[in-house]
């Protein structure tokens, strides 16, 4: 049991994995609280589609990926914002446009490149043992920049995220704080695809948060859970991955969601059986 924790950090590259994904989880489970709560979770998948033409961009250049991921997704986030603004057109239909178009883009660049098809499948389901030291400094850095961001911005995230009339009569700046919202779900999306793939990097985002959602009502109290499920879901499932020689970004997100099956059904105010005692209590009563 002792060599199954401690035989892992015996390696540079999981040291290098264990770093991003946990970094990664606290990352994450933050933005997805916000993400959460105003009902965005489409948002994440939508980003995710967003950064692929930057990526690919990069990828054809020999640049950093992750800074033409970011790139890419506050170009696209910004189109968004902009169009949206047209009260004909709901916003996730705007979003469903620009971010379906921007990952087709991201394919016909794609495809230009020699030997293409192995960088896809990593972008798409992740290579995080592949991860080098400058990748830790890049996600180390955009993390860092993220939740010092996110709590500066909290109290204006969470009044725009309850109630969009209310703020907009208060004076908030709906514009900019949406503008502000799309791009740190952008640069969260992009730090952490290479630790579950494009197609896996949602879960990571909105799961955490909803089990948070599960067990408290508190939005502070979210803020704390969220991130710890986050993290301890990426590094057991990194744990899974090494033991069983299996994909690390899948098992990470199976981890998750077990985790959220559990709080769905044991969580003490809001869980399946909790609801039902207090039903059935309710019916005693009567």
């Amino acid at each position: 049991m002792i060599d199954f924790f401690t035989e892992p950090w015996t390696h540079v590259f999981m040291q290098r994995a264990f770093l991003v994904v946990l970094m990664s989880g606290v990352v994450c489970g933050v933005i997805g609280t916000h993400v959460a709560l105003r009902g965005m979770a489409f948002i994440g998948d939508a980003v995710a589609h967003a950064v692929f033409p930057g990526i690919a961009i990069a990828f054809v250049l020999k640049t950093s990926l992750v800074l033409g991921g970011i790139v890419a997704g506050l170009i696209t986030a910004l189109a968004v914002a902009v169009f949206s603004q047209n009260r004909r057109l709901k916003e996730d239909t705007v979003i469903g446009v620009f971010f379906a178009g921007a990952f087709g883009l991201g394919i016909v660049v794609m495809s230009t490149a020699p030997g293409y098809g192995g960088s896809l499948e990593s972008f798409l389901f992740g290579s995080v043992l592949g991860i080098g030291n400058a990748d830790v400094i890049t996600v180390a850095v955009g993390g860092a920049v993220l939740l010092v961001v996110t709590a500066a911005l909290h109290k204006e995230f969470v009044t725009v995220g309850l109630d969009r009339e209310t703020a907009r009569s208060v004076g908030l700046p709906i514009f900019w704080l949406d503008l502000a919202m799309y791009a740190m779900v952008t640069v969260a999306i992009v730090i952490s695809i290479q630790a579950v793939g494009n197609i896996l990097v949602l879960a990571l985002m909105i799961t955490p948060a909803a089990c948070a959602r599960l067990l408290t009502d508190r939005i502070g109290v979210m803020m704390v859970i969220a991130p710890v499920i986050g993290a301890l879901s990426g590094l057991t499932g990194l744990y899974l991955s090494y033991a069983f020689n299996l994909a690390a970004g899948g098992l990470i997100v199976l981890t998750a969601t077990a985790v959220f099956i559990a709080c769905w059904v044991f969580a003490p105010r809001h869980g399946l059986i909790s609801r039902r005692t207090t039903r059935a209590t309710a019916r005693v009563s009567a």
